[in-house]
């Protein structure tokens, strides 16, 4: 029997459900729930959390900065879940713990025993980028469950000979395009990968085509919402890269911060991974009139060619070094293929397995406290500086003593109990004029999510998807105005006069600032309105 008949024999062996492959991911799988479920309220809403949630207020085919997917999601959470940390994330911990279980089931797809499923699900559970975005209801957990989707509906396609499985991927990628315009470097690097290899003969499909003609009509509304309003995200995009907001990195240093941010202990996985889909040799295929062509080296081949493509576009484009970050699961599940058939069969080779397991088990729980809110933040500060490492840095911010990721958790209730104050200490009659103005969305999506406890009205702000929902029904007689230096604003109101201070000694630094209550605007707020837009 050849070594892929005998893969193939012992992937079909029976075994104890209970220490099977798929019964282990799932193991992995219910400790990540009940890690991010205790955890859920540990620090406060996040501030892009608050963000979807005020856009479910809005609900539109698209947004600024954008597509509408995650709203849908935060729409959800907000109407049937409600507005504790728990109704909030409950649903992107579900999809974190989805992402972990379609790590191991890639593997086993791939021909991977117990041990690659189990290793490519704990390799993704303590992948400290991960971890943090999986507790967020943000896009980026529901981005690393789509590509996943996608690339194990590819994966069905080239194991199974059936071509139906494109007409399903193209609806998962459409879904893609209505959450994050990032799909299109997989779908590009997955096309770059079939042409590149054997699996061009794809291209003949009718299904493929469906799927190509299914994702265009799901991701078209959206399109259509871009063309409406003349394409703001790439006017977001063009203000970003001319403010040097991002730090952009040089192609070394860019593949240097994804050992890091993905685990510094995975590297070796993951780039064994890599070599593996190039070189590696898969179990046989189920269409048995392709196991001569396909069942040796170079099957999986066109997933090797889709991160090269997905990794150098980011690093051409200088985007954020996170954007590669959907794709990592498919490279544990093939590391994790790599290293049990190196070590199969040989008693030296079990030990390296454990000891690499214990290594990323001990590494994982040791950083782990960098992206999941375990200490307190005093105590927090204490381990970082114990630790002596931090992680490269994504954006120029003024964070205080805290990583972005948690400081902007921190000072919005606070922030909002002092608008109140001031809000409330106005007559009534002039308190049914105030708008409340915010040059930032950050704080004006505060103000919407906690406002409602103290009796506030929705915020209004000129910044991104804010400036399209317009001023409401104010004229700016009398403006409560946040995130401003007051310089502008004696400029042009009538009257300007500091009433309160907001800093939090946990938030970012560029969230101190004055609330400063501005009465008679010189021109009517209506009517300057669309002067006012700013998108970044």
């Amino acid at each position: 029997m050849n070594t892929a008949a005998q893969v193939s024999s012992k992937h079909e062996a029976p075994q104890n459900r209970f220490t099977s492959g798929p019964a282990i991911v799932l193991y992995i799988v219910a400790a990540k729930l009940l890690l991010h479920l205790s955890m859920v309220a540990r620090y406060g809403i996040f501030r892009d959390e608050m963000y979807y949630l005020a856009c479910s207020r809005h609900v539109a085919w698209g947004y600024v900065d954008h597509p509408p997917f995650t709203v849908w999601m935060a729409w959800i959470s907000r109407v049937v879940l409600g507005s504790s940390p728990l109704g909030v994330r409950l649903l992107p911990i579900l999809a974190g713990a989805a992402v972990v279980w379609l790590a191991g089931t890639l593997a086993r797809e791939m021909g991977g025993e117990r041990f690659a499923q189990g290793m490519a699900a704990l390799a993704v559970f303590v992948v400290p980028l991960y971890l943090i975005a999986h507790t967020w209801l943000t896009d980026n957990v529901f981005e690393q469950l789509i590509w996943m989707t996608c690339i194990w509906l590819v994966l069905k396609a080239v194991n199974t000979g059936d071509a139906r499985y494109w007409l399903w991927f193209g609806v998962a990628a459409g879904l893609g395009f209505e959450n994050k315009y990032s799909i299109a470097f997989l779908l590009v690097g997955l096309l770059a990968g079939v042409v590149l290899t054997p699996h061009r003969h794809f291209l003949k499909s009718r299904n493929l085509w469906l799927g190509v003609l299914a994702c265009a009509l799901i991701s078209l509304p959206n399109l259509l919402w871009q063309v409406h309003y003349h394409f703001p995200f790439l006017e977001l995009i063009h203000n970003i890269r001319m403010s040097d907001r991002d730090v952009v990195r040089g192609p070394v240093a860019f593949i240097l911060d994804q050992a890091m941010i993905m685990n510094p202990i995975l590297f070796p996985l993951w780039v064994g991974g890599l070599i593996w889909l190039f070189f590696g040799k898969a179990r046989p295929s189920e269409d048995p009139s392709r196991d001569e062509r396909m069942h040796d080296a170079g099957r999986y081949r066109l997933f090797g060619w889709t991160y090269l493509v997905v990794l150098i576009a980011f690093i051409a484009l200088k985007a954020k070094n996170y954007y590669v970050a959907p794709i990592y699961p498919l490279l544990f599940a093939a590391g994790a293929i790599s290293l049990e058939r190196m070590a199969a069969g040989r008693r030296l080779g079990t030990w390296v397995r454990s000891a690499y397991v214990a290594l990323v088990i001990v590494i994982g729980a040791l950083l782990m406290p960098l992206s999941v809110p375990i200490f307190s933040p005093e105590n927090f500060i204490r381990y970082e500086t114990v630790l002596g490492l931090k992680p490269p840095e994504i954006e120029h911010q003024q964070n205080g003593p805290l990583p972005q990721w948690y400081a902007d958790e921190f000072g919005w209730q606070e922030m909002v109990e002092k608008v109140a104050k001031v809000y409330n200490s106005l007559p009534p009659e002039e308190r049914a004029r105030t708008a409340i103005f915010s040059n930032n969305w950050g704080d004006a999506a505060a103000v919407d999510f906690y406002g409602p406890r103290y009796g506030l009205p929705q915020a209004i702000s000129a910044h991104n998807a804010y400036w399209i929902w317009g001023p409401g029904k104010y004229d700016g007689s009398t403006m409560i105005i946040l995130h401003s230096d007051g310089r502008g604003d004696r400029e042009h109101f009538q009257s300007v006069q500091a009433v309160a201070r907001v800093e939090h000694p946990y938030s970012r630094r560029d969230e101190y600032f004055d609330i400063y209550l501005c009465r008679g605007l010189k021109w009517n707020l209506q009517d300057v309105w669309p002067k006012l837009k700013h998108f970044d």
